[in-house]
């Protein structure tokens, strides 16, 4: 076994034992938002039914590659929250070893240690963290690219397709990955034969999507996919929208203005084949997640996250050692800080640890909801009613019957009748933060994002309905409403009231 093998075994063991440790308190934090809504239940699919394509939830374009993962995790080790979260965790552990050692690779040559600060960048990156325990595609993704990325530039070009493959059948956007490493072979290197190799990962693509298209009429899974992710997110607003939040949430956000002022000042030392081809893959990334996406979560971004900090840090090295350390220190300091603040803007909520908040709102209302209203009708929105409905994404023992509403918008509960659902469960769906006070970021997240004002206390109750209880948390909330007298108007008496009172901060 070589040296080289051996420290690196050394350090994918440093790193596990890192993301582990710092994930213990959520390894069984219910499953959030898309997880439930997708990716949990395809997987399920998977393992309970042998369905490669979702049947208990909506398909869409999205490869099967995480969710046969997750049903065979679960196959070696039963069903639990537990066992998702231990899976996502080893491919973040994953991913963060190929990062180090491709910025190592990018970074010969360059003084100081930037292998190790690129690493720690990722580490103290709020999404990261986040992403790196939940079941989704984005973290695969990132441990995928980055490994391609590697093994291309190490010119082991056979290893590399297939770590290709392996990549879009996990996130279809990683397409343009062996895209840009074919291009380079063939029209800069002349290299054809090595070139046909990455044909293979555009093959499987297009299998998947022949299956899914065979399976469901659409080549996309559903209209509404297609609709929203494709037809709507290229219209020319929405791009440069899309295209200047990539840009802030890369270059600006959390304290990373500092390594984009390394990257200005030390860009001469981020010259050279190796560099160039990296940010080949990084800008074909960015392009693609800019076009495509209605949402345009910022954690699309995350495949391009170690080249950049790669380059942050070795481009840090331009500065005397005292002030490199410094400014490193500083902008781990203000990522890490990006945990806990929540920014005056709308943001998605897992792209810090308000997700952790949205989640435990949501246990709270489900907790009461099976303490005061087994069995009973309720009426919500997505995620929450997936949450009643199912047990195993770890809200409830038994499923409710749920009445399901779009949004909170006022039009939407206009034909809310509290003879029909016996109880109402409203919360906070947008983060609000300072700036949604003026008129022109509430057009702008309206326009662009599909933000709708939800329906005021004031218009719920005279809808027939009466404020219950109401949680807060991290400026947050969630709040239960009762229509005919299943639950008790008044607060629960005894120990459960007093507590579940102060939570509420009444």
């Amino acid at each position: 076994m070589s040296s080289k093998t051996t420290s690196s075994g050394i350090f994918f063991l440093a790193f596990t034992a890192l993301i582990v440790a710092i994930h213990l308190p959520f390894v069984r934090l219910p499953f959030f938002w898309d997880e439930l809504g997708q990716f949990v239940p395809a997987a399920l699919d998977i393992f309970r039914l042998g369905a490669w394509i979702p049947k208990s939830t909506l398909p869409n374009v999205h490869p099967p590659g995480v969710m046969a993962y997750l049903a065979f995790t679960w196959k070696l080790f039963g069903y639990s929250i537990p066992a998702t979260r231990a899976a996502m965790l080893l491919i973040a552990s994953s991913g963060l070893l190929v990062s180090f050692l491709l910025a190592i690779r990018l970074s010969r040559g360059v003084a100081g240690a930037p292998a190790f600060a690129a690493v720690a960048f990722l580490i103290a990156t709020p999404v990261f963290y986040t992403q790196a325990m939940m079941a989704q595609l984005d973290m695969p993704a990132m441990t995928l690219t980055a490994l391609a990325l590697l093994l291309f530039l190490e010119e082991r070009h056979a290893a590399c397709a297939m770590a290709c493959t392996a990549l879009v059948l996990v996130k279809e956007t990683g397409i343009s990955t062996p895209i840009v490493f074919a291009v380079w072979l063939g029209l800069r290197d002349r290299r054809w034969r090595e070139t046909l190799y990455f044909v293979a990962p555009a093959i499987a693509l297009g299998l998947w999507l022949a299956a899914l298209h065979h399976a469901t009429g659409h080549w996309l899974g559903n209209a509404e996919f297609a609709r929203y992710n494709v037809s709507d997110s290229l219209q020319p607003g929405h791009i440069v929208m899309t295209l200047l939040r990539r840009v802030y949430f890369l270059f600006v956000s959390n304290g990373l203005f500092l390594g984009s002022l390394a990257l200005f000042i030390g860009e001469r030392l981020l010259r050279g084949r190796e560099w160039s081809i990296a940010f080949l893959v990084a800008g074909a990334q960015m392009l693609v997640v800019t076009l495509l996406g209605g949402a345009s979560l910022d954690r699309y971004v995350l495949p391009v996250m170690p080249i950049v900090y790669a380059a942050m840090a070795a481009a840090g090295s331009v500065y005397p050692a005292s002030w490199r350390w410094a400014t490193q220190a500083a902008m781990i300091g203000a990522l890490v800080l990006g945990f806990f603040w929540n920014p005056p803007y709308p943001f998605p909520f897992e792209n810090n640890l308000a997700m952790t908040d949205f989640v435990a709102l949501q246990q709270e209302a489900a907790t009461y909801l099976e303490v005061y209203a087994p069995g009973k009708r309720i009426g919500s929105a997505w995620p929450f009613t997936d949450a009643l409905e199912r047990p195993e994404f770890g809200y409830v023992n038994r499923p409710f019957p749920v009445e399901r509403f779009e949004d909170f918008r006022v039009e939407n509960l206009a034909g809310l009748d509290s003879r029909r659902i016996d109880a109402l469960v409203v919360f906070s769906e947008v983060w609000s933060g300072g700036l949604m006070n003026y008129e022109f970021v509430r057009n702008y997240v309206t326009r662009y994002w599909g933000y709708h004002p939800q329906a005021t206390s004031e218009q719920i109750r005279a809808a027939g309905f009466a404020l219950a209880m109401r949680w807060t948390r991290g400026g947050q909330w969630i709040e239960v409403y009762v229509g005919q007298p299943v639950l008790a108007a008044s607060r629960p008496t005894g120990r459960r009231s007093c507590l579940a009172c102060q939570k509420a901060g009444q």
